[in-house]
């Protein structure tokens, strides 16, 4: 095998339950059909029931179509009864689908969009979900962030729906730091049952259609200097499969493109921004979360600290 970290070096993924949010196209049909062709049980979490359907019928192995609706929590609690159901157990839940630069909206629960359905609904989707996860011995929670983390990003407690000012770039930056706050409070909130991890990731610039809302100034100069400034959704996709598939990967770590700037490359181990690893941050939007959704979840407080090479 090649010393880069590739599809290849997917262990055999026989005997396991993976559910992937936004997984009908882009990043998360990949990671779902590279999991599928190794043995898992995918289930395609989608909101387009039919387009899940026809991306299914692209994959070989056995792979399932859930409805989630992510802008929903009344959809978000319907899907998770249905995978209860079905599912006694599972090993992966990958929090992958998102929105970007959208002009400003709202959720059918009056959360501004991108916070709503990056953040919020994968936070209530996951916790509706873990005590399938927390009993299987090395079962993870992968969630996708982004280098946007890092841009006019932070989290806005004073106007956390963008209801006084909105820019579309800053709220895109707030939801992809929430998602790694959430990861890294989720991993403390988990080390005491060692059995679930909690793990982050990011594609890069990957070729995707998650650019359709973007702002013209950064959409037109990206589709056409698309070869050199992003890569294929099938390289964006290996930093979500390490994080859910390398037998080496410890809950709260980040995995990322290797190459310059983290845009392009095959998968390493990353940083993320010093305000994301804000302990008193993660705890008070960890709070929020559960007070806006109505969540809670079955892994108690944290209680140990986290690592601090994450």
């Amino acid at each position: 095998m090649s010393s880069n970290w590739t599809e290849q070096h997917i262990p055999d993924q026989h005997g396991r339950v993976a559910i992937v949010t936004g997984a009908n196209t882009g990043l998360g049909f990949e990671t779902a059909r590279l999991l599928a062709a190794r043995g898992a049980t995918v289930v395609l979490a989608v909101r387009d029931v039919e387009k899940g359907r026809q991306a299914a019928a692209r994959m070989t192995g056995e792979v399932a179509v859930q409805e989630l609706d992510l802008t929903s929590l009344e959809s978000i609690r319907s899907a998770a009864a249905d995978l209860r159901e079905a599912h006694p157990r599972i090993d992966l839940l990958i929090n992958n689908a998102g929105v970007m630069y959208t002009p400003r909206q709202t959720t059918a629960d009056g959360f501004e969009l991108q916070f709503g359905t990056n953040h919020l609904g994968h936070f209530a989707l996951t916790g509706l979900l873990l005590d399938r996860l927390l009993p299987v011995p090395g079962s993870r929670v992968v969630t996708v962030s982004s280098t946007g983390h890092r841009i006019l990003a932070g989290i806005h407690f004073d106007d956390l729906q963008w209801e006084r000012s909105y820019n579309r770039v800053a709220a895109y930056g707030q939801s992809k730091l929430a998602n790694l706050m959430f990861t890294y409070e989720l991993q403390r909130r988990l080390a005491p049952h060692d059995t679930t991890v909690a793990v982050a990731a990011h594609p890069g610039v990957s070729n995707t259609e998650l650019v359709r809302n973007s702002p013209a100034a950064f959409r037109v100069p990206v589709t056409w200097l698309a070869p050199l400034l992003t890569q294929t959704p099938e390289m964006g996709a290996l930093p979500t499969l390490r994080a859910a598939t390398n037998p080496a990967v410890v809950g709260g770590q980040y995995y990322g493109p290797g190459g310059l700037g983290e845009i392009r490359g095959y998968p390493k181990l990353v940083t993320s921004s010093a305000d994301s690893h804000d302990q008193a941050v993660q705890q008070r939007l960890w709070n929020v979360s559960e007070q806006l959704t109505g969540v809670t979840f079955p892994c108690g407080e944290a209680v140990t600290p986290l690592r601090s090479d994450s």
